[in-house]
């Protein structure tokens, strides 16, 4: 067990080093914003319509998800999830701390309604708890199923070759299928408890806003493409890689010795 830990840790460590670190850290800021972003709702001119402001970063952070997983495998980008999710409740419990500290917002100075403005903008911020906790779980959710279906995909589509056509197959049927659950997992946690969404709403609202950010990442994947494909070129994650096969050589060899 301690043995387990210590090499997830030191993998772990690695893997940040090997993943460029203005991927890793556009990566976690994207997630942050998409909480503190899911707080507002924007309504839409149909009654069963209605998408929360989040969904303008979240295809960010399954682009990032399908790039990672093709270059890294899906195990080094649901590590790079959890980090960032990890990451996120520090943010979350330091909003949660400052927002009980005394003191006024600089937004809240409008005569007559000074407390009102205040209280609104602390509960805004430290009540994103619940925010946190429902769009933790949906993502960890998500992240995991679209990571692995994004790599199995890939596997029975990039046998003889690899270009965007194969990139975007299994980009855009992963993405959809990672978004539509993350958008009902925390429709139904946050959204129906928070917000009084009914649940026909929740399953509509997610398979909309699935589609919505697909269109995102049918718009960006040209980059996520390239970049993966300048990776490949440049060695990107070669200590990773290797660290990977050392650990499959030690594995088979404790194997053989308790066989």
């Amino acid at each position: 067990m301690k043995s387990t830990i210590s090499n997830l840790f030191n993998e772990t460590k690695i893997l940040l080093r090997s993943i460029p670190s203005f991927v890793v850290a556009a990566y976690i800021v994207a997630i942050i914003s998409m909480n503190l972003l899911a707080n507002k709702l924007v309504p839409l001119p149909m009654e069963y319509l209605v998408i929360d402001c989040g969904i303008f970063v979240s295809w960010a952070v399954f682009l990032t998800m399908d790039v990672v997983t093709r270059h890294f495998g899906p195990r080094a980008a649901t590590i790079l999830s959890v980090v960032a999710l990890i990451t996120n409740v520090f943010v979350a419990l330091l909003f949660y701390g400052c927002g009980h500290l005394p003191g006024i917002w600089g937004e809240s100075y409008v005569e007559g309604s000074e407390t009102i403005i205040n209280t609104a903008l602390d509960n805004t911020l430290s009540g994103n708890w619940f925010i946190v906790f429902g769009s933790s779980v949906a993502f960890l959710s998500s992240a995991v199923i679209n990571n692995f279906l994004n790599f199995f995909i890939g596997k029975g589509v990039e046998t003889k070759k690899k270009n965007f056509g194969t990139y975007a197959i299994r980009s855009y049927v992963s993405t959809y299928v990672g978004q539509f659950a993350d958008n009902l997992v925390f429709a139904l946690i946050v959204s129906h408890t928070l917000f009084g969404l009914s649940l026909v709403q929740c399953v509509i609202c997610a398979a909309t806003g699935a589609a919505a950010e697909l269109l995102f990442e049918v718009v960006f994947s040209p980059i996520g493409y390239a970049i993966t494909s300048n990776w490949e070129k440049d060695g990107v994650g070669a200590e990773y890689f290797r660290f990977i096969q050392e650990s499959k050589k030690t594995t088979k060899q404790a194997f053989k010795k308790v066989s």
